[in-house]
């Protein structure tokens, strides 16, 4: 009887781990772009975000994010559930994108484009880009440490 209930806690295991590997290879981790997407995000500098959890989306320092900017920090857009989408190229070898974002900095924006995704790291080329003036912020929210 113990055996037999062992087995079934095992292949019930087995079957959990089957179904997380196929949702997570139905991701799209492929050189096939998702073509025509469209995100919402807070355009900004990648460290504070990475560094610092209480910056989000829409809960920022300002000031700090067009420091880094000027500084030469690498921009992303940062969408309210944390996920940063990096800028690149349609071409390879890639091109610099920096001065598609840096006149957004700071703001809330609507961009379309190709999103390509690859072991969690996310990107996308942009098409089109405009701030989005209906999303409240809260640009002075904190200071850096």
């Amino acid at each position: 009887m113990r055996s037999l209930r062992n087995l079934v806690l095992l292949l019930a295991a087995f079957a959990a781990t089957v179904i997380l590997l196929a949702a997570q290879s139905s991701s799209n981790d492929s050189d096939k772009p998702l073509k025509d997407q469209s995100i919402q995000g807070l355009v900004r500098d990648i460290a504070c975000p990475i560094q610092n959890h209480e910056s989000t989306a829409r809960k920022f320092n300002r000031d700090c994010a067009l420091q880094c900017a000027r500084r030469g920090s690498p921009l992303a857009v940062l969408t309210d559930d944390g996920t940063m989408y990096l800028p690149i190229s349609a071409s390879m070898p890639d091109t610099d994108q920096r001065a598609k974002l840096l006149p957004f900095v700071g703001k809330y924006v609507q961009v379309k484009g190709d999103v390509y995704e690859r072991k969690g790291l996310h990107a996308i080329v942009i098409k089109d880009i405009k701030e989005d003036p209906n999303v409240k912020l809260q640009g002075d929210a904190f200071q850096p440490e």
